[in-house]
């Protein structure tokens, strides 16, 4: 599996302690701030803020905390400003990454960020590095008790353009522009969904075999995810389930 195929299923894992630690809503409600901001808070209208009521909503966050989420980025109510930045680096082994930032204080974020990849011997790479690797996929996961052959029978006439698999869950892609009507459709179909995004996909993927080089790149991916200025982290390893269990 890709980085973000692993990495998904972890943070499906993981996202209970995520709620309780409020990592989660506190993630979400930046989001929602800076897409009520540029876009307006009308979800009928303002495509990118639909989208982030979604994940909330997904996530159990209340109807009160995501209206008050947009209330000030409407300038409503007084909240903080965020600034939209997205940093490129890379991880032992020559792991591709893109890491996705909202913060109200760059400098602050910006040594952060350097500080985690250098402390597990990794670096910060300039701007086009790494970008040119990945695209914007729309990713549904869905848990295997239904069948590859009837999520195909759905999903081809909604979008479907790929399925892959872990030990759990189907990875099904599409166009970001479709992922909605494509969750939708399988919903309908009473086929359940576990989650569904837009995400940064990339074409070419590092095997990672060194249990060093995977355990730093799993520290790295932990410790940004636990950054309250981090909203996504895209990354091109591909590490084994063997690999994955011995080093935890």
């Amino acid at each position: 599996m890709s980085g973000h195929s692993k990495w998904a299923t972890i943070k499906h894992k993981k996202a209970a302690i995520d709620k309780v630690r409020g990592k989660t809503f506190a993630k979400l409600s930046r989001l929602l701030e800076v897409a009520a901001r540029e876009g307006g808070g009308d979800v009928s209208v303002n495509a990118a803020l639909r989208t982030v009521v979604s994940k909330a909503k997904a996530a159990q966050m209340t109807n009160d905390a995501i209206e008050r989420a947009i209330k000030r980025g409407m300038g409503e109510t007084d909240g903080k400003v965020y600034e939209s930045v997205t940093y490129e680096a890379y991880a032992p082994g020559g792991v591709a990454m893109l890491i996705e930032i909202l913060t109200d204080n760059r400098n602050r974020t910006a040594a952060d960020v350097r500080i985690i990849f250098s402390k597990q011997g990794g670096s910060m790479a300039a701007p086009g590095a790494v970008g040119w690797q990945f695209s914007r996929k729309g990713v549904i996961l869905v848990a295997k008790t239904v069948s590859e052959d009837d999520l195909m029978l759905v999903g081809l006439d909604h979008g479907l353009e790929d399925i892959t698999a872990d030990e759990e869950m189907w990875h099904v892609t599409c166009d970001p522009s479709q992922v909605w009507d494509l969750k939708s459709s399988l919903e309908a179909a009473k086929i359940s969904v576990n989650s569904a995004t837009t995400t940064m996909l990339s074409a070419n993927t590092v095997e990672v075999t060194n249990p060093d080089e995977a355990k730093a790149i799993l520290k790295i991916m932990h410790e940004l995810d636990d950054n309250d200025d981090v909203q996504d982290v895209y990354a091109n390893f591909d590490i084994s389930e063997k690999l994955m269990e011995e080093v935890g």
